[in-house]
Parts: C-alpha cells; structure tokens; sequence
C-alpha cells in the first residue's frame, strides 16, 4: 500500500505540508498517490536513526549481511504484481522492462549476499611479529576493510529498481556494514515506497535494528542537501546528470569533515567502426546500432551518442542504413515530460549547430512525451573545434563524425572528456594497425568494447561500470557489480592487538574461514 509518507525505520512519517504527485508519461496524466516531502526534522531524525544502527550494523557478520540482503529480495518479490503495475504507471515503460528490472534487482541482492558468505572481499592482510628480528623487532600487523557509516543513495530517474531504493548503491553498502538513507527519486516515488516497505519488512524479520534503513520522498533539491551536509552522513551515491553530481560533489567536498561522493554522470559512449567493420558488416551494425540508439528512447547512460569512422564510400553505406533503420523506428515514451524537454531541447540546440547535417529524423506525429529520434554528422575538423558537439544528449540521438584520416580520429579521442564506455568494431587484425588509436580510447574509459554495442550491463564481479571525469567522480570504482562494494569501506590496520580483540577474518584461527594474505601468501589456513 502506498501511503505518501517517509520511512524514518520502521516509522511512516508525514510531518511536512509540501506534498506532491508522481507522473504517468504515457497517459500524460498525474497518478492517483500524492507524496509528502519528508522535513529537516524529518531528514535529521533518519541521519541519528542511522547512525545509532551503525554501531550494531557495523559489526554484523558476513552471513547475517546475507541474510537480511535475501530476505529483502524475497519480500520485493512478494510485492508481486504491485510492484510492476506501479513501475509502469510512474514510468511509462513497458512490462517486459519492469519485469526485466526487478530481476537484475534481485540477483544483485543475492550476489551481494554470496559475497559476503565468501566471506574474502574484506582483503584481511596479516603479516605476523618477528621479535627477534635485527636491528629492530617486527610487530604483528593485520588490516582489513571495514564501512564507513551511514550513506545518503539518491534514487536514478530512467532505473526505478537497479539504481534506486535498493538498487545497485543501496544494496553494495548494506552489504558493506553501512546503513542506507534512499532519497527516493520524485518521478517514481511510489515505486520506492513500495520497495522501502519490503525493506523494513525484511529488518523486522531477520532482527536488523531499525536504523538500518530510511526513505525520503523529495520534489527538489532541499532535501538531498540536508542529507549530504548532515555529520552523521559518511558516504554518497548518486546516478543522474553531470550538474546534479558535480553539485553534491562540491557540497560534500565544503562539509567541515568532507565525504566520498560516488556520482555517475553523463556520457556518450564513442563508438570507432574501423574500416573492415564498414567493408564487411556496414549494414549488419548499421542495423544493430540503430536499435542500440533507440533502446528505450535512448535513456540508458550507455546509449551510444558518439560514432567514428574515417571518411569512405562504405561510411557513406553505413550512415544511409543507420538514417533508414532510425527514421522508420515508432517513437517511444520517456520517463517524465521534463525528461522529454530536457531532450527535445538538447536535440534542437545541437541541430542548430553549424557545419551539422541531419541523417536521420522521426517526422511525423507522435503522443506527448513520446521521443522523436535523430541521428546528425558532422565533419571531424568541425567537431574537433566545436565542443558543444562533445556533451551528451540524453534520450534517442546520435552524431556520426566523418574523419579525415587516422591522426584526426586520434586527436577527436583525446579531446573527448572521461566516459563509461568506449568500442571498437572491426578486425582483430585492425587492433595492431590502430593500436595508438586504442590506447588513447582506453585512457579516456572504464570500460572498452570489441565489436558489441555499450548498452546492456552485465553484473558481475568483473564489471567496471564508471570512467574518468564528468562520466563518474571517481574512476578507480564501479558503481555496478559486488566490486561496488568497495566505495563504502576503508582499511583499518590493527597493530599488536591481542587474539580476542580482533575481528574474525584476522584472528589467528580463522573461524569464518576465508582467504586472507598471511606473510605474503594466499591461504585459508590457520596461523
């Protein structure tokens, strides 16, 4: 049952009067459920909540983790029907879609739960005393990753279920130790309630304290501020636009104690078709590039909006296919009408552009909210000189660049700012012969692609979902994937501590049994 109000734990709260609704894209109409934007007393008393969980929740064993984390997959799974009607009536998108996303939801869940009965992710490092070394004695060292404390998630738009209330950044820092504050997002707010219920329900049943988990409901910024600016607040994850990122960024980095913000932000995803893939399968990829620019309307931060090929009769070939494939294509419903403004103007300021050509367009009518798609190209020379052609356009669009020769296609690369994805279509042959090509595309991302189109990402262990600067505000983690666990965790080194006193993974016998590095050497054997 949706109620409009916050969970503050396992309490509804409605103390604020600004109340608002979610929207339904494809009806162009409100839905029924009217929201009530959670206070600064309201934000105050989920940050204590939380930070009082912590001191409990922090020390949880690996297998109790797992055990609130698979019993929050079974209580989302139990929302049945529910749960899917309510996704689609908030964002437009079809069944299929929703069904799709409750599952990868799951599976992240329990992924996250395997992980921690594993049990060796904590990196636990013993390098044990030597007293009578010479000339000075070695002390008994032991280090593990331990979480950090409360962090503030902030729900994606175009993700209603994998990157919100107990998506990808909520479910990675439960299993880390750290309570979770979810400022449920304003376009599917119903949907994250529904979600934060079956999550309090799990808390109750498997024995959490309370604190373990909030959520907010916000139509502005206001909120997401106090949360980010909060002391008891230690952590951030957020997945939306370059200036909401950069934003909470800066207002974490200004705190008096400053804070780790995780953002993934904007990219476009280059895509270098090499001369062979043109000969060879110009039209097969022209083909499945146009339905990876139009998979769902384009509202994947993997949509490939940038594509790059040296100036030949087979480009031309290409490009024609992929005007053919775009412009037959029926529009599809975005997200939010905002969203679809965000896009039509995005779309229209960079047809206005000099020195741009259409290749493509949807002209004809279509419903409210419904994206019309286009693909532009330009000359590489005019692109190099025109960054306003380099910055992302979020829904169904793309720009071809016509390069000149292999030096301008570099020189494009190196211009380009941080991005997830970056591929190569060709040869394996083609790999040696662009090879500084290559590297300086695999400089500028987190993750490289041969010959495959960026959208759809797999979770795993091995998946790097984040790239260089404004893609994510830092490379060195991924935000998809039991290795996004590592964002919420820092090293704690014990020195000389007596047996006891340690935790499990770094006592001597090993009672969890994991695989820990002692004196240099990969074993789960006791000391």
């Amino acid at each position: 049952m949706i109620t409009g109000g916050n969970y503050i734990g396992d309490e509804i709260s409605k103390q604020g009067t600004h109340t608002y609704q979610t929207f339904n894209p494809k009806l162009n109409l409100p839905t029924p459920w009217t929201f009530h934007e959670a206070t600064a007393q309201e934000v105050k008393a989920a940050c204590d909540l939380a930070a009082e969980a912590f001191v409990t929740y922090g020390k949880c064993t690996g297998s109790e983790k797992a055990k609130f984390l698979r019993q929050i997959a079974l209580e989302i799974e139990a929302l049945g029907d529910t749960l899917i009607s309510t996704y689609m009536q908030e964002s437009g998108l079809p069944e299929g879609r929703a069904n799709g996303e409750r599952g990868r939801t799951l599976g992240q869940l329990n992924a996250f739960a395997d992980l921690l009965e594993e049990g060796s992710w904590v990196e636990a490092t013993i390098d044990t005393a030597k007293p009578d070394r010479q000339p000075i004695p070695k002390v008994d060292l032991r280090k593990m990753l331990m979480p950090i404390g409360p962090i503030a998630v902030f729900g994606s738009s175009n993700f209603p279920l994998a990157f919100s209330t107990a998506g990808g950044d909520a479910a990675s820092a439960l299993a880390a130790g750290c309570p979770v504050i979810v400022k449920s997002h304003p376009m599917h707010s119903g949907t994250g309630e529904l979600v934060a219920s079956a999550i309090t329900t799990a808390i109750e049943k498997t024995g959490m304290p309370k604190g373990v988990f909030s959520n907010l409901n916000s139509s502005g910024i206001a909120v997401g501020e106090q949360l980010v600016m909060n002391d008891k607040i230690k952590g951030v994850g957020f997945t939306g636009s370059i200036k909401g990122g950069t934003a909470i960024y800066k207002l974490a980095n200004g705190r008096e104690e400053p804070i780790p913000v995780f953002a993934e932000m904007g990219s476009v995803n280059p895509v270098i078709v090499l001369p062979s893939a043109l000969e060879e399968q110009g039209e097969d990829w022209a083909k499945k590039y146009a339905g990876s620019i139009l998979l769902g309307a384009g509202q994947f931060c993997t949509n490939p909006g940038l594509i790059l090929a040296i100036k030949s009769t087979a480009l031309d070939g290409f490009i024609s296919t992929l005007g053919a494939e775009i412009s037959k294509a029926e529009p599809i419903c975005m997200l939010h009408p905002k969203i679809h403004e965000n896009f039509e103007n995005g779309k229209d300021e960079m047809s206005r552009q000099d020195t741009v050509d259409v290749v493509a367009a949807y002209e004809e009518s279509a419903p409210p909210n419904f994206a019309k798609q286009k693909v532009l190209t330009v000359n590489g020379s005019d692109f190099l000189r025109n960054t306003k052609l380099h910055q992302e356009v979020f829904g169904p669009f793309s720009i071809v660049v016509r390069c000149e020769d292999t030096e301008e296609l570099e020189a494009i690369i190196k211009k380009l700012d941080g991005q997830l994805t970056g591929t190569v279509l060709g040869s394996t042959v083609e790999l040696n012969t662009y090879n500084s090509v290559i590297d300086s595309l695999q400089n500028r991302v987190g993750r490289i692609i041969f010959n495959g189109v960026p959208t759809g990402v797999e979770v795993c262990p091995s998946m790097q979902h984040g790239g260089p600067f404004p893609a994510t505000t830092d490379s060195r983690f991924t935000s998809v994937g039991t290795s996004s666990i590592k964002r919420w965790v820092r090293p704690v080194a014990y020195q000389s501590w007596p047996q006891n006193m340690l935790p499990k993974e770094l006592q001597n016998t090993n009672p969890l049994n994991v695989v820990r590095i002692v004196n240099g050497l990969h074993t789960s054997n006791k000391i």
